[in-house]
Formats: C-alpha cells, structure tokens, sequence
C-alpha cells in the first residue's frame, strides 16, 4: 500500500483505520489492533481523518512510556487528540459538571457505546476529562507557550523578530525565577505575584541602588508572565482558572520615562549632514560603512524607523517613477509595527542620493536592525556627534515629526508620513504623491555634496 494510504482499509465500500499496537508498547496496550470506521467512502477525506487517528494513537503510546514529569503531560496530549477525533474538545471532568449542557454530557457518554476493553478507558478519559491538568515549571509553561500558543503570533515574524519575541518571554520568566523560583504553574500564588511585583517596583523607583528603570519595563515583564499562565492553563482546558498575575501593573509606565529628546534642527544640518562627519580620520577613526550611513540619511529625510529601511526590500523602491518614494508595506518574512505603518514615501534630498546608491536596499543589515542602531549609535558616540547622552538614533525620527509641527503639517497628515495611527476610518490614500512630496519639499535640509561619494564607497 502507499505510504499516503498507510492504516487504510475499505470495507464494504467505506474507509476504516486499521493499525497494529507497535511490539515496543504491546505490553502496556493490550488492544493489538486499532480500528475505527472513519465514516466516509472518500479516500481525500479517509485521508485527513486518517492523520488525526495516528497523531492520537502516536501521543498515547508516546505516554505510555514516558517517564517522569513528561508522563503526565504526554498523557494530556494524548487525551487531547483522542477526544478531537472522537468530535469534542477536551473539558475537565470538574468543568464538565459545572459548566456543560446535560445534553452535551448525554452526547459524550452514548459516544462510549460499544466500546470495551482498554479502548472503553482510553476513550472514557478523552471524553469525559479523566486525565488531570499536567504539573508543569514555568520553565516548561514558557516552552509550551512558545511551541503551540504563540506559533500562529511567531509565522509572520523574521527570523530577528521572533528571535527578539522569545528573549522578551524568556526575560520575564527568568526574572520571576530568580526572585521567587521555578515554582510549578499550579503552585504560584497570588503572594509569589506581588513578591515579583514589589521587586520591579524597587527597580522602577530606584530602591534597589541601581538605574531606575520604566514601569513599562515592568509591565512587560509581568504581562508576559500572566499571558503565559492564562494560554498554557487554556491550552489545558482551564481557561477560567485565576491568574495570581491578574491585576498587577504600575499606573503610570511613562512618567520616569526618558523620551529620547530630537535632534536640533541646526545640528542636523551642520553635523550630520556634513561629510567630513563621517569620513576616515587618518589613525584616529574609520569611516562608516556606507550601508549604514546610507540608512541614517534616508531616515532623516523620511522619518522612517531605522527597522523600515534596514528592511526595505528591492521591489519597494521605487526611484525610477515620476515621483522616486519608497514603500513600506507588509511582507510574508516579517512582521511591520502596525497596520497603519504602510505608507508610501517620496525621497528628497539626501534620502535621494542615498536610495540611488541602495537600489537593492541595504543587506547587510536586513533583519539586523538592532545591529545597525547599536553600530550607528557607538559611531555616533565616538565622533561626538549626539547633542547628549540621552540622544538615540531614533532621535532622529522624532527632529522629522518636529519639523513637520514647524512647517505647520496639519496632524493628520504627519501620522500618515509617519506611519503613526489615525483615530477614525481612513478614506483613499490621504494625499497622492505630488502632495506629499510637497510637503516635504517643506522641511528638506541642504547637505554636503561630498556625503554623496561616501555613499558609493
């Protein structure tokens, strides 16, 4: 038989399963041979139905020789599949008591008819929730909140981005291990919750003697925490369980903090935009690579996120059009900040120059864009060109939005170019080309012809 068609047999013109137990767990299932009527003459649908009864029997045999603290939780698994094939979802036996319709009780139970032997137990604990919720550690929880509760969130992401998603989970769950221990989910208490809480809230206020940090530092921390309990309780079938984190936050996450101030205007125009900023000083400095100082100039003149150019793509710049822009829009290998995000965007001056030297985007830091912010920000640094400590290279977005304010851009129109939301339903484009490119004709700075030859080096 093919191997597509493998437990397959047709019987009086319908499709049944048919597998024997493997040599390896005969001792442990006694049924010799697993058969279930799959109910159609279709070998397409046999087929699909087919797939549902292995992956069932592979999770129960899987928990019958599972030792330690996997047992229980292959078990559950197990009993997961089984009672998907047999057409329910899998509810406790104490949730089924409380909370289902008698006749859905009535249903399950006429669905064990005819069944006996350890198939009648096997069947009996898919269907009326015999195999309790697994004790698992939160360092567990957090393993199982990545592979099934979070894997449709990760698909769309690049490879950095989950990357930066599971080190911002991790974090969280690491913090809480250091401070109260890797406790069992069921095992974490409300007090254990606020003993997280009161540690973060010293490192917030600065009790702790180090840098303070923001509240939403630790709001994350604690809502990565509470999504983790709340998903892999569910994932359980206990979805109504309280979440000891439920409730625990601080009020006020912006107050302490420090919103990277912008770049002066006049800063702009006679340092970073000046080319001997960036050139070679002989045994004193390098110059910066011209990937990397072709992103910052594109962002100055488009206000764009430095992950928006660091990830253009050739097929979103467009410099041969009437009107030379470029699109930010979604992609299937990565996920955009928001929806409101895409936006198309035409070049001026600098920002020109520098896609006309970028025509396939910038490689080496497609996807690493925390590489570059943290390369163009130590290069910054070294040549003295930040106005202060608290200035970042996203900086620079925000001396775009504040140019915007001084050219007197109407406030809808600077979150359409910058990419920020807009409070009611959007209606065409916002603006055609010709008038966004007006606009920021506008705010245009002049710059030092001799950054266009760095560019090409």
């Amino acid at each position: 038989m093919a191997k597509e068609d493998r437990y397959l047999q047709l019987f009086r013109g319908r499709w049944r399963f048919y597998r024997r137990v493997p040599k390896s767990v005969q001792h442990l299932d006694t049924r010799g041979v697993v058969q279930e009527a799959l109910g159609t003459g279709s070998i397409e649908t046999a087929r699909i139905r087919r797939d549902a009864l292995e992956e069932a029997c592979n999770l129960y045999w899987a928990s019958l020789v599972a030792g330690g603290g996997d047992q229980a939780e292959a078990r559950y698994e197990a009993a997961r599949a089984r009672a998907k094939v047999l057409g329910h979802a899998y509810k406790r036996l104490d949730d089924l008591v409380q909370d289902a319709p008698l006749e859905e009780i009535v249903e399950r139970i006429v669905a064990l008819r005819g069944k006996d032997g350890p198939q009648l137990d096997v069947d009996t604990d898919a269907l009326l929730g015999g195999v309790p919720s697994p004790r698992v550690r939160l360092s567990k929880a957090h393993d199982i909140f990545i592979e099934h509760c979070a894997a449709e969130e990760l698909s769309g992401k690049s490879t950095n981005q989950i990357k930066q998603y599971k080190k911002v989970k991790l974090r969280a769950v690491n913090n809480f291990i250091k401070i109260v221990g890797d406790k069992t989910l069921d095992s974490i208490t409300d007090e254990d919750a606020v003993r997280f809480h009161d540690w973060w809230q010293g490192r917030i206020t600065g009790k702790t003697g180090d840098r303070k940090l923001s509240g939403n530092s630790g709001n994350r921390d604690i809502g990565n925490l509470r999504r983790i309990y709340r998903e892999v309780y569910a994932r359980f079938g206990e979805r109504k369980r309280p979440n000891p984190f439920d409730g625990l936050s601080f009020q006020d996450p912006k107050r302490l903090r420090e919103t990277p101030p912008p770049f002066p205007v006049s800063w702009i125009r006679d340092k970073l935009l000046f080319a001997d900023s960036y050139a070679a000083v002989k045994g004193k400095h390098r110059a910066l690579n011209s990937q990397a100082l072709g992103i910052f100039l594109t962002c100055i003149e488009t206000g764009c996120r430095p992950s928006e150019i660091c990830n253009i793509e050739p097929g979103r710049i467009h410099l041969d059009h009437e009107i030379p822009h470029i699109v930010v829009d979604f992609d299937e290998s990565r996920e955009i900040k928001t929806e409101s995000s895409t936006r198309r965007i035409p070049l001026v001056g600098i920002a020109h120059e520098a896609m006309k030297h970028a025509r396939q985007g910038f490689p080496k830091y497609r996807d690493k864009e925390n590489s570059f912010s943290a390369a163009m920000l130590k290069y910054l640094r070294r040549r003295e060109l930040l106005p202060s400590e608290r200035h970042l290279v996203y900086s620079i977005r925000h001396s775009f939005e504040d140019r915007l304010k001084s050219a007197h851009v109407d406030p809808e129109m600077r979150r359409l170019l910058m990419g920020h939301s807009i409070d009611r339903p959007e209606y065409g484009e916002g603006g055609d080309l010709a008038f966004r490119l007006e606009l920021l004709k506008r705010i245009e700075l002049p710059y030092d012809c001799g950054l266009v030859s760095l560019l090409g080096e």
